[in-house]
C-alpha cells in the first residue's frame, strides 16, 4: 500500500504527538523546577545538623527541614519552644540551631542547671537528666529584639550562656521536621 503524500508544512500524526508530548513534559519540567525554586527560597529549605548540641530531638547528620517563611517579615513570632535557625552572632558565615528560652523582656537566669525564666523554672522535658549539667548563670534581662537560645543538650552546647542573645534579624527559619535518617522521619515538636 503507498502511503500518501501529505501536503507541504503537515507532519504525520505520530510526529505532531512526539512533539507535543516532548513540549508538554519541558513544560511541566519547567514549571517544577520554578516550584522547587520558590519552595526552597522562600519556604522550606533542607538542612544538615552539624554536631550533639540539640540532642536528643536532633543528632548529628541528621536531615531537616526549616521553615524560613514563618519569621519572614514578621509574619511569625520567635516563641519560647522553638528550634530556631540562625547565623551565629560571633562569625555569621556559621549558623546554629538551638531552642528559643528566653524573648524579649524576659529574666533569665540558670542555677544549678535549672532554668529559671522570670522567677519560674522552666519544665523542659526536652533534656533527658543524663544530658543536664549543673552550671549556673546569674540573671539577665533580654533585650529588645533579641532571644535567649539553648542547645537541649546543655553539657554539650555553645549557645547564650557563653556568647550571649541572638539578634532577631539574624535568625531566619524554625526547624519543622526530620526527613532523614527515615527512623526518625516526622514532625519537630
Amino acid at each position: 500500500m503507498d502511503q500518501e503524500k501529505l501536503p507541504p508544512g503537515i507532519e504525520p500524526a505520530h510526529k505532531r504527538n512526539s512533539l507535543s508530548a516532548l513540549l508538554y513534559w519541558a513544560r511541566d519540567l519547567t514549571l517544577s523546577v520554578i516550584i522547587a525554586i520558590v519552595v526552597i527560597l522562600f519556604l522550606y529549605q533542607p538542612v544538615k545538623v552539624e554536631g550533639t548540641s540539640m540532642m536528643p530531638a536532633l543528632t548529628d547528620q541528621d536531615r531537616i527541614f526549616i521553615n524560613k517563611f514563618v519569621y519572614r517579615f514578621h509574619m511569625g513570632d520567635v516563641s519560647r519552644g522553638d528550634m530556631v535557625v540562625f547565623w551565629y552572632p560571633g562569625d555569621p558565615s556559621k549558623s546554629y540551631i538551638k531552642r528559643v528560652i528566653g524573648t524579649p523582656g524576659d529574666r533569665v537566669q540558670v542555677d544549678r542547671g535549672t532554668v529559671i525564666v522570670n522567677g519560674q523554672s522552666l519544665k523542659e522535658s526536652y533534656v533527658p537528666d543524663e544530658y543536664r549539667d549543673q552550671a549556673s548563670m546569674p540573671l539577665t534581662i533580654v533585650p529588645e529584639d533579641s532571644y535567649f537560645v539553648l542547645g537541649d543538650h546543655r553539657s554539650s552546647s555553645n549557645d547564650s550562656r557563653v556568647w550571649g542573645m541572638v539578634p532577631r534579624k539574624f535568625i531566619y527559619g524554625k526547624a519543622v521536621a526530620v526527613y532523614w535518617p527515615l527512623d526518625k522521619v516526622g514532625l519537630l515538636k
